[in-house]
């Protein structure tokens, strides 16, 4: 059996922390932004973590 390719899609949106939770960063950060509160805008631009049930689904796009 060949091997599993990662997701190339997963790859470039989702990052492994050291103990293997999955970082992300928020989307509706591109455009129209000038509606936005600054602290809404400021929120959007940190890194949050996924969910626990996403997590098996995402771990297993990212596996290579």
């Amino acid at each position: 059996m060949p091997k599993m390719k990662t997701h190339s899609g997963a790859k470039k949106r989702f990052k492994l922390t050291a103990k293997g939770k999955i970082k992300r960063f928020s989307s509706k950060l591109n455009h129209i932004m000038a509606k936005q509160s600054p602290k809404s805008k400021r929120q959007l631009g940190k890194a949050s973590l996924i969910s626990k049930a996403d997590t098996p689904r995402i771990k297993r796009l990212l596996a290579s």
